[in-house]
């Protein structure tokens, strides 16, 4: 026989292996021989409770666990779902709406920086503007950023900003868009 006949039938070395399972079953079923009545009842109640364990811990605790989390996982993505509806519908609103022409954007843009108070400074230059912040509440500037997307139609195309205290200080650049 030659040594690629040998391999395609499970070559010498699984013959060997096969001779050394055999081996430890009979070395096995020589004990279990050997053993009393009450040490084979003992060691079948061991291994039962063994594959009992197994059983809970590889296949009914994980799924158990899965079927009480699912209900709080599904309404967390019911929830994010429904955020992303209401995002898409008012980005669909807003590209159905018409552009407000530039100086009205500009103002709208304006008016809304002034609504932040001493905390921000607005520099308008062509189409781009400039909001400088100075320890912002997190919740103002993100009003801002809602109403100038709304209302400008300005959209953010950069952002530099530092946790500063309750605040973030830095810059918000967005773009006022060219009316037709």
């Amino acid at each position: 026989m030659s040594e690629a006949a040998g391999v395609q039938a499970g070559g010498p070395s699984s013959g060997a292996s096969r001779r050394a399972g055999l081996q430890a079953l009979a070395t096995w079923q020589a004990r279990w021989k050997q053993l009393g009545t009450r040490e084979r009842v003992l060691v079948a109640v061991a291994a039962t409770v063994l594959a009992l364990a197994m059983l809970w811990s590889v296949g009914v605790q994980p799924a158990w666990q899965t079927l009480r989390s699912a209900p709080a996982r599904l309404d967390a993505l019911d929830a994010q779902t429904l955020a992303m509806r209401r995002l898409a519908d008012q980005s669909r609103e807003l590209r159905q709406s018409p552009l407000p022409p530039t100086h009205q954007a500009a103002q709208a843009l304006q008016a809304a920086s002034e609504r932040l108070g001493s905390a921000a400074r607005l520099s308008v230059q062509g189409d781009r503007a400039v909001l400088t912040l100075e320890g912002l509440d997190p919740q103002a500037l993100r009003s801002w950023l809602a109403e100038v997307r709304s209302g400008a139609r300005a959209r953010t195309v950069e952002a530099q900003l530092v946790r500063s205290g309750p605040g973030f200080s830095g810059t918000v650049t967005v773009v006022i868009p060219a009316s037709p």
